[in-house]
């Protein structure tokens, strides 16, 4: 009876091991990546992979010059989400938020001028940032964003002169007068910042 009983625990064990394994295995999140896709240095935790869910789907960003003119006018609390060019990567996306974080608190310094995501900006900000880009800089600053121009993947803010050019091109000007970052420092910025989407700094 006893060794009829071990076989019998044993053998739903197995069974149970088998199912959370395969599940496990087989998982899908609701953004319809697998959970080996979410893995990237890491797994990307459930507040993150909700953002990168909903920000996918209902993106309202445009490349137009038209859209880029009507941030002028929009209320302050609305929000330009969304990939601009190609559909976006939670790797990436994730790989992102999180390298953003370290130049937000550069020099020990809080820097709320930078996006946390460069997917969710608030109008209000883009707006500001804009309001930089034409800044007038030093020929020691001036070298330092020419060096971010020359070294950044999109050779530039973005990959063409749309609002995101103008928003980050603005940032990188003020991070450079204001904060004193050096060309590597806004390279990395825009590198972080890129919001054509895509699974790399240069993308797809």
């Amino acid at each position: 009876m006893n060794k009829k009983l071990s076989v019998t625990i044993l053998a739903f064990a197995i069974l149970v091991g088998g199912y959370f394994y395969l599940s496990q295995k087989q998982a899908f999140d609701f953004s319809g990546h697998s959970s080996e896709e979410k893995i990237s240095g890491g797994i990307v935790n459930e507040v993150l992979a909700a953002r990168f869910g909903y920000l996918n789907k209902n993106g309202n960003s445009s490349c137009s010059g038209g859209f880029k003119d009507s941030i002028a006018n929009m209320p302050d609390d609305t929000r330009l989400q969304g990939s601009c060019c190609s559909p976006m990567s939670i790797h990436r996306y994730s790989e992102q938020v999180e390298g953003l974080v370290k130049f937000k608190s550069a020099a020990g310094q809080n820097i709320d001028k930078i996006p946390d995501d460069p997917y969710d900006i608030e109008a209000v900000l883009a707006k500001e940032l804009m309001s930089y880009y034409d800044m007038e800089l030093t020929p020691d600053e001036q070298k330092a964003y020419d060096y971010a121009m020359q070294n950044s993947s999109e050779k530039g803010p973005c990959c063409c002169k749309c609002w995101r050019w103008h928003v980050y091109g603005g940032l990188g000007k003020l991070l450079i007068q204001k904060y004193h970052f050096t060309g590597e420092q806004v390279t990395e910025v825009w590198d972080l910042s890129d919001g054509c989407g895509g699974d790399s700094e240069h993308h797809q």
